[in-house]
């Protein structure tokens, strides 16, 4: 019975502790995407439900729980329902290792990295499952490009990690952070510079944004692999890739610019100033920041072409990864970077 309540405790704060705030976090995401959007196209963006738009997350989730669900002819039902559940499960299951702060993890692990990749990875078998169940051309054609792109950047994004595991000596997210205390010189951007770009647009690509949105091109496919959802399952669908580009920025601010530490941290003339003290207000400063990036980078970049999006991943960035790895190895190695410090 104690562990019945304990279990039933733990879901509780799981749900309003992390839950409940990331899906507000994706619904007033969206609402600032498209208020940030207008004013960089001289449009005004939503301002029409509640106080200046505020309501307008709402009303968008009202209106896809209310729309019917289609079941496309000769669909696979059982698969074309499951997409959905996997495609959103590993983007909330990540979250798991993410520290927000000292001590503000559900789970600690000594390989936290490991776990993030293992299970982050797990997201392209709903988008594959998408694209074939529903039974269509244009949603299959989406799902090949979907999968391929993933797959593809999977690879430069691990890659451009090994670099910080060199420089931390550890797979926990909490360690990487303080291997990166002393102040903003001494977090990981600057000595892994390339890395950290490659980091970011890896990131871009990953979860199929602009201008690596191939997989989701309106002009040419239509709406890609979940072109065949509508109302709620849409709206999962939704829900993950938003839930996926709060993840990224998350992990660059722990992985490169030192998760909730103060960007002032050595600055002795400021005092005893909260401004040197590590705190949440940083994480979310820092999250904030790169969350807003994505959204510049939609509004700033066209869409590539398929084949420069492969071609950029393949012989670009993986062969960049490889050489910037060894030379964090000799950084480490010659002192020029003290490992763990």
């Amino acid at each position: 019975m104690d562990m019945i309540l304990e279990f039933a405790w733990l879901l509780i704060r799981i749900v309003l502790f992390t839950f409940l705030p990331l899906i507000l976090l994706v619904a007033y995401y969206t609402y600032a995407e498209r208020r940030v959007l207008g004013a960089m196209q001289s449009r005004i963006g939503p301002n029409r439900v509640g106080p200046i738009g505020l309501f307008q997350p709402f009303a968008d989730v009202i209106k896809l729980l209310l729309k019917e669900i289609i079941l496309p002819a000769n669909a696979n039902r059982f698969l074309f329902f499951i997409a959905p559940v996997l495609a959103i499960g590993p983007a909330f299951a990540v979250w798991a290792v993410v520290p927000m702060g000292e001590g503000m993890v559900w789970a600690n692990l000594d390989a936290g990295v490991i776990y993030i990749l293992a299970v982050g990875s797990i997201g392209v078998y709903g988008i594959i499952l998408a694209g074939w169940a529903s039974n269509s051309k244009y949603a299959l054609l989406g799902a090949m490009r979907a999968a391929a792109q993933m797959v593809s950047y999977e690879i430069a994004l691990g890659f451009s990690l090994v670099g910080v595991l060199v420089l931390a000596g550890s797979l926990n997210l909490s360690a990487i952070v303080h291997a990166q205390a002393g102040g903003m010189a001494d977090w990981y951007w600057l000595p892994l510079l390339p890395l950290f770009i490659i980091f970011i647009i890896s990131g871009l690509a990953e979860t199929n944004r602009a201008p690596f949105d191939v997989a989701e091109g309106e002009s040419e496919i239509v709406a890609g692999f979940h072109v065949e959802y509508s109302g709620a399952t849409f709206a999962v669908f939704f829900l993950a890739e938003y839930a996926n580009m709060i993840l990224i920025a998350a992990l660059t601010a722990i992985f490169f610019f030192g998760g909730w530490l103060s960007p002032f941290e050595g600055w002795t003339f400021l005092g005893d100033s909260w401004l040197r003290e590590p705190s949440i207000f940083w994480m979310l400063g820092k999250l904030a920041f790169f969350m807003f990036n994505f959204l510049w980078f939609r509004a700033t970049f066209p869409r590539y072409r398929y084949d420069q999006i492969m071609r950029l991943g393949w012989k670009v960035f993986i062969p960049i990864c490889m050489v910037w790895v060894l030379v964090a190895a000799v950084m480490v190695f010659t002192g020029l970077v003290v490992r763990g410090a």
